[in-house]
């Protein structure tokens, strides 16, 4: 997924922010609870405000990205 999610950077870099969380640190450790995630990969989609729109585990359809940022 890391290429998918790095073309999905390049492409929309100016329109989103991704952030990338190796559960094996500290902070994905500290941040896991408050997120709710247990499984790699977890992709979750929040909007401008910090509220989440979406979340899937294992993978996702980049398309799903595009689209809700229409």
């Amino acid at each position: 997924m890391k290429t998918v999610v790095d073309g999905l950077e390049k492409e929309l870099g100016d329109r989103l922010i991704i952030v990338r969380l190796n559960i094996q640190e500290e902070i994905a450790q500290e941040l896991a609870p408050v997120y709710g995630f247990e499984f790699t990969p977890t992709f979750i989609y929040f909007d401008a405000d910090g509220n989440e729109v979406w979340r899937t585990v294992g993978s996702f359809d980049p398309q799903q990205v595009r689209d809700t940022l229409q």
